[in-house]
């Protein structure tokens, strides 16, 4: 078997790594469940992109890396914080994250980019109230790499999973809920929910596994470990170049899976990519 490419995590993944700053105190989505009523929620496309906190004066990963913007991009953007993410479109994310984590910016690849923003994290109104300052923020805002994204009220469980058929009929990775009269809060709770076709849950490569057959010479499987301790082999979902060059350990990897087995390991869990942000 070939030897895999000896790289510490930060360099195989291209982090600016000389630019680092408190991670930011962000709000985590909780799952969507039946027992939540869609009423109380305002609904928006959740984005496949790259998580972004604007400090009023930088962009700032989930993880606290500095993202080497390009001063024309943020000229216009206000000294509020702000919480979004970095978006290149429906489908486009390994090009988003590739052009957001080099250490030299390059224009014309961050010209396609927009911040969309979802919150007004430093307020400590109710969502509806976050979202009225927003519109009202966002009148004064003139620059077209910053947008605010739509939220839209849905009546019931049945149309919440219209809006999330279509969404994802057109390629959307799924829907985001805040409740209207939630207040920011850092760290994961109900205030802010996903809802998904699929789930999707993070842990941390512990060890690469050789292939065999088609696979010898590449990676066959990653030994996985998630948060609360539970360890699995993760081997599908990845292309020939990942297993040329898999992710090496002590890297965060997402994985999609439907359910949960018996003994709460996740059931059918593919590979989907390294967590946008690590570390």
């Amino acid at each position: 078997m070939k030897p895999f490419p000896v790289l510490l995590p930060l360099l195989w993944l291209g982090l600016p790594v000389s630019a680092l700053a408190e991670a930011p105190p962000l709000q985590l989505a909780a799952e969507h469940a039946p027992h939540h009523n869609p009423a109380d929620y305002l609904v928006s496309e959740k984005l496949d992109g790259v998580r972004a906190y604007w400090n009023g004066h930088q962009l700032i990963s989930r993880g606290g890396h500095v993202f080497a913007a390009p001063d024309w991009f943020v000229a216009g953007f206000p000294a509020t914080p702000l919480d979004g993410e970095l978006w290149l479109g429906r489908g486009r994310f390994d090009a988003l994250s590739a052009a957001v984590r080099r250490l030299e910016p390059v224009a014309r690849e961050w010209r396609a980019i927009c911040f969309m923003v979802f919150d007004l994290p430093a307020s400590t109104l109710p969502f509806e109230g976050r979202l009225a300052a927003l519109q009202a923020l966002f009148r004064e805002v003139n620059t077209p790499y910053l947008h605010l994204l739509e939220q839209h009220r849905v009546a019931d469980a049945a149309a919440l999973a219209a809006r999330l058929d279509k969404v994802t009929a057109e390629g959307g990775e799924g829907l985001m809920l805040r409740h209207r009269r939630g207040r920011y809060v850092p760290g994961r709770n109900q205030e802010l929910l996903k809802l998904k076709h699929f789930q999707d849950a993070e842990a941390t490569v512990l060890a690469v596994l050789p292939g065999q057959g088609k696979y010898a010479g590449m990676m066959g499987a990653l030994l996985v470990e998630t948060p609360d301790g539970r360890r699995f082999k993760l081997g599908t979902g990845f292309s020939d170049d990942e297993r040329s060059h898999p992710p090496l350990p002590g890297v965060v990897v997402t994985y999609r899976y439907r359910g949960e087995t018996t003994t709460g390991l996740p059931r059918f869990a593919s590979f989907w990519r390294i967590r946008d942000d690590m570390p």
